[in-house]
Parts: C-alpha cells; sequence; structure tokens
C-alpha cells in the first residue's frame, strides 16, 4: 500500500512595518482563502506595525469593511526569531513554555509590500535561513523597490523611462534651492513620490510651482528619498509577468488598462481601494501588434532587474504610440480588486492555480547563490 505524501507547509507572511500594512494584510486574506488546503498545510504568520512576529488566528478577518482596514494585532503565539535554520522552521513561544520550533517550513509566501519585505529584507533572512520563498531574491526586491535604481537599470538595458528627477534626504536639506529649480525644468504638472513606497502612498500630484516643496516634504514623511517624475500623457497600462517553467523565458498576461471615472484620473489610494471609480479593462482596446509590444516590455523589464516569480509592470501608453515604463512591482497586490490577479484570469489562469504556480515555481529554484 503506498503512503500519503505529506502535505507541503507553507508560510504565509503579511501586515509588516511599511505604511501598505493594510493591503498586505487584505493580500494575504485572498491568498488563505484560495490557497489548495488539500495540497499545502498552511502557517498564517503576521508582523505587527511595531515589528513583533505571530502565529496569527486562522480565524482572523483579512478585508476591508465598511472602509476600515485589517490589520495584525499581535495577538497570537510569539515568534521568538523569525527563523530557525537548523530546521527550517519557526520558533514559537507560547505563555510559560519553552521555545518550540514548529518544524518543516517548505516554503514562505512573503506577502509583504513595501520597505521592510518587498525591498529585499526578508528576502535576505530567508537567504541565511536556507529557505525557499516566493517572488524575487534580495537585489531584485532592493532595486525594484527603489524607483530611482529601478530606472537606471532600465536606461542602462535601452528600456524607455520617462523624464524624473532624484531627491536623495542630503540634497534637500542642504541644496534645497538647486533641487527645486531642476524639479522645476521637469515642467508641469509632476508626480512627486516616495521612492520606496507603493499603493500610491505619500504621492502629489502637483499643478503649481508653489506647492512643490510641500509635496516633497509630504513624500518625506514616507521616505527620505523622493522621486518627481514629469507627467506623461497617455493611457495606464499594465501587465503581470511570471517566472517561465522548466527554465522557460519569462510568460507576460493579457494587459490591462486602468480607467477612472471623474475627477482628475489621478490613481491614488482611496482609488485603488476604496471607492469604485476605478474600472480594469482586460485587454484594453489596443491593436494586437501593441498588445504583444507591452507583453514584449514587460517580460524584459522583468528580465533587466533579474526578477523571480512574479511582478506586475506598468507603462503609459502615448497618443503617437510610444510605450514607456512606470514601475515594477515584485510583489504586486492579490486582493479580489487587484490587477494581477485579474490578467492572470484573462489569461486563462485563475486564482487558486495562480497560487499554486508561485508556489511550485519557488519550490523548484534552489537556495542559495543562483
Amino acid at each position: 500500500m503506498s503512503q500519503v505524501s505529506p502535505k507541503i507547509r507553507v508560510a504565509v507572511v503579511f501586515g509588516g512595518r511599511s505604511s501598505e500594512h493594510s493591503i498586505s494584510c487584505v493580500t494575504a486574506g485572498a491568498v488563505l482563502a484560495a490557497i489548495d488546503r488539500t495540497r499545502y498545510d498552511v502557517v498564517p504568520v503576521g508582523i505587527a506595525r511595531d515589528g513583533r512576529w505571530v502565529l496569527a488566528p486562522e480565524d482572523q478577518r483579512l478585508a476591508i469593511e465598511d472602509g476600515r482596514l485589517p490589520e495584525v494585532t499581535g495577538e497570537g503565539n510569539a515568534l521568538a526569531l523569525p527563523f530557525d535554520p537548523d530546521a527550517a522552521g519557526l520558533l514559537v513561544i507560547e505563555p510559560g513554555r519553552v521555545p518550540a520550533t514548529l518544524t518543516g517550513v517548505d516554503v514562505v509566501l512573503p506577502l509583504l509590500h513595501g520597505p521592510y519585505g518587498e525591498d529585499g529584507t526578508i528576502q535576505g533572512m530567508l537567504d541565511l535561513a536556507g529557505v525557499r520563498y516566493v517572488g524575487a531574491g534580495v537585489l531584485a526586491s532592493a532595486v525594484g523597490m527603489d524607483k530611482g535604481f529601478m530606472k537606471l537599470v532600465w536606461q542602462a538595458r535601452g528600456l524607455p523611462v520617462g523624464p524624473y528627477v532624484l531627491v536623495g534626504d542630503r540634497q534637500w536639506r542642504r541644496e534645497r534651492k538647486r533641487m527645486l529649480d531642476e524639479i522645476k525644468e521637469l515642467g508641469l504638472p509632476v508626480f512627486v513620490k516616495p521612492a520606496r513606497a507603493g499603493s500610491s502612498m505619500g504621492i502629489t500630484r502637483v499643478t503649481a510651482e508653489e506647492d512643490l516643496e510641500a509635496a516633497v516634504e509630504a513624500a518625506r514623511e514616507h521616505d527620505p528619498k523622493v522621486i518627481v517624475e514629469a507627467a506623461i500623457e497617455g493611457r495606464e497600462i499594465e501587465c503581470g509577468v511570471l517566472q517561465g517553467l522548466d527554465d522557460g523565458p519569462p510568460e507576460a498576461s493579457l494587459p490591462a488598462e486602468v480607467v477612472i471615472s471623474g475627477g482628475d484620473g489621478f490613481y491614488d489610494f482611496e482609488t485603488k481601494y476604496l471607492d469604485s471609480s476605478l474600472r480594469l479593462d482586460i485587454p484594453p482596446d489596443l491593436p494586437r501588434a501593441a498588445v504583444e509590444e507591452v507583453r514584449r516590455l514587460a517580460a524584459q523589464a522583468f528580465d533587466a532587474l533579474d526578477c523571480e516569480g512574479l511582478a506586475r509592470v506598468d507603462f503609459f501608453h502615448t497618443a503617437d504610440g510610444r510605450w514607456i515604463l512606470n514601475e515594477i512591482n515584485t510583489m504586486p497586490g492579490f486582493t479580489p480588486a487587484s490587477a494581477f490577479p485579474q490578467m492572470w484570469a484573462a489569461t486563462g489562469l485563475d486564482y487558486p492555480a495562480l497560487v499554486d504556480r508561485l508556489i511550485q515555481t519557488a519550490l523548484r529554484r534552489p537556495v542559495g547563490l543562483r
């Protein structure tokens, strides 16, 4: 009689210390609901805003309800250290007991957005512990998180990016007038953004020069490094990318067009997550050749950063037919409303199959340098 193979144990890590904590929780809620429990033994691991790691309760509500955003409260058994390198397991502290190891973590699904998660920090920790994980490695995660370095790499590879100015912390404190003059050369309007944040946190659309300084300060509340981008007249198109199977090239999904009804068309946090003015057209109303071109460019952008696992690549498509890269997300949102799973569903890979593919891809890749 054949033995039943043990389930693959997956640690789903969510929350975190960044300003995208709540969106990470919503992403985790959707993934935890979709993951195949007949194949996978799931360990939900929450990271509270203060950095504490806990074994999260399975019944924790991880969804936006009546406009309220979820978060990791710190309730549950605390984790002494995130991972035990000897046992590839989690060290669990139960009140009044000696720390125990929750062994046999086969792969980690780090559903963390923003700094202290999507930026290579948790990826480096997992590499040190010799634990496989879903998504990009340390370098690709760090470069993909930093919009300045991201654009430098793409430019070096000959990929199209728009005009921008980087404003470092020391430059802003010591050379503020020079930086403001350099920004003004971009023309107006501009978008002022934290260089290492997502979910449209801290972004301001500036249409008057007198508002530039306040916009930079608003972005600096999220990140001392700021990027200012010239506004590009064009349609906003996104494309999902998955690491190829069996050493094959990256695969790109059907793209989506972000359509915002009413207002000034600013794709801000509230539009993304809290109201109904956003629509995704999958595929967009574009000629077939343009759709194939954006898929090709998305795969090239993914490769240029040495990405693994998954990414969402965002573009502008101008009236004269040019494609301009905006940014990449190496751990894109996985909420029910997020573009990434919707694009792959339209391409023929539904939500549970998408999660399964990400886990299986991570399990096949070696630990250590590659």
